[in-house]
């Protein structure tokens, strides 16, 4: 039994350094998620254009999804017994996603967001083989709805640059 100063040992069937290993990659995808969200955030307040009004309010929508799942898996990685990474250090070090400079035009704002919401995706998608040998149902289920919102987003957004 631990003392009154120690905290209980988590016994909830995934051994912990498994629960490392999933905590580094949802941290991972926490990078991703809080970059891509700040991307988003960033073009819906300095879209211009013909399209501003639809993107304005698509990218409020995208954006406002992002901040929602930011803290899920900022959620999951507590309920795995770490730290959930929030620095904008932490973020730079663990993101694939690489920040905009300056700010594009409506259409290279687009193409930005498809290649973040797709590596967003490959993200989640590479950690699954890990919750999946560590029989971790709940992260999974976090993992599955993440890239479903991410492709979906990345095809809607592809979709706006066609012909």
């Amino acid at each position: 039994m631990a003392s009154k100063n120690t905290p209980p040992t988590i016994d909830i069937g995934i051994a912990e350094a498994q629960r490392k290993e999933i905590v580094a990659g949802l941290s991972a995808l926490l990078a991703d998620s809080y970059t891509l969200y700040l991307m988003t955030h960033n073009f819906h307040w300095n879209v211009t254009g013909p399209q501003f009004n639809s993107l304005h309010n698509m990218f409020m929508d995208q954006y406002t999804e992002q901040w929602n799942a930011i803290d899920v898996i900022a959620e999951r990685i507590r309920a795995l017994g770490f730290p959930a990474p929030g620095t904008y250090k932490e973020f730079v070090k663990l993101a694939s996603i690489q920040e905009v400079e300056g700010v594009p035009k409506a259409n290279d704002m687009i193409r930005h967001l498809v290649a973040a919401q797709e590596a967003t995706a490959r993200t989640a998608r590479k950690l699954f083989a890990t919750v999946d040998k560590a029989n971790d149902q709940p992260t999974a289920d976090v993992l599955t709805q993440r890239i479903d919102v991410h492709e979906k987003t990345a095809w809607m957004l592809r979709s706006l640059l066609e012909e």
